[in-house]
């Protein structure tokens, strides 16, 4: 059960970068539940309009890929024709793969990085002036590899280590004008495409949450929760931080319980 009031951000408006599946979407569907106009965007028209339908009858579905700073500016600048001047906004487009460095190319290298790093400058860099300010909040969706090294996994590390210090950099250049940004750090989803990727079997499975502190996956209901306090006036005072929603996943492996007095 949310603690949100049902019209927490009625008047507000949202444009949600990757919002066609996952995460993202279940942000967007949670934004529009408490009242937003909602925009979603991702790189396939069929599946951006499929998208919005899920969302709500006046949201907006939008096709472009975030590495294309001109394709996100005019999909940014269509949003807010048609809905307003933007609240919200949420950069969540991301690519990831299991690879050692060995074993992978400079390009697919490159295009996680380009997706994800890059991809977050994009959008929040062409949002900027069509903003409302002050009080305006961005959010980037990184990921515990931004913080621990992962073996197979140097450009996921590497661009969501840069989507880290990009958060923290935007909030003290942009803070002056009223403009909050923040990330979100998910761990283990439940139901993601990511999860699908790294942890593709059930022993697969198995082995992660037995690693996780609360030994279950989070819920995409979980991350919007968490998306929406960062966005509420609660949160107001909140700026370049990292919100970690990931069952304690990032304390560790807490899989040995040896000598803790633990069962």
């Amino acid at each position: 059960m949310s603690a949100f009031k049902d019209n927490l951000l009625a008047g507000k408006t949202a444009f949600v970068a990757g919002g066609t599946s996952g995460i993202n979407l279940g942000i967007a569907q949670r934004y529009a539940a408490l009242g937003a106009k909602v925009a979603v965007a991702g790189r396939n028209p069929e599946k951006a309009a499929a998208a919005a339908k899920s969302v709500g009858a006046d949201a907006l579905g939008l096709s472009c890929d975030v590495r294309d700073y001109g394709a996100i500016r005019r999909a940014l600048e269509e949003a807010t024709g048609k809905l307003g001047p933007l609240d919200i906004v949420v950069s969540g487009a991301a690519g990831n793969f299991l690879a050692g460095a060995l074993d992978m190319s400079a390009n697919g290298f490159r295009t996680v990085v380009d997706i994800d790093l890059n991809g977050t400058f994009n959008v929040f860099r062409a949002c900027y002036d069509l903003l409302k300010r002050p009080g305006a909040s961005l959010i980037a969706i990184t990921a515990g590899q931004a913080v621990n090294p992962r073996p197979l996994q140097a450009h996921a590390c590497a661009a969501k280590a840069g989507i880290n210090q990009l958060i923290r950099v935007l909030a003290m250049e942009w803070g002056p004008s009223g403009v909050r940004v923040n990330g979100i750090s998910p761990g283990p989803i439940a139901g993601t495409e990511g999860m699908a990727r790294l942890a593709p079997t059930a022993d697969a499975e198995k082995a992660l949450t037995n690693r996780i502190p609360l030994r279950r996956y989070g819920e995409v209901s979980e991350v919007a929760e968490s998306a929406v306090f960062l966005v509420s006036d609660s949160a107001r005072y909140v700026t370049g931080t990292i919100l970690d929603c990931d069952g304690g996943s990032q304390l560790g492996d807490a899989s040995d319980r040896r000598g803790a007095g633990l069962n």
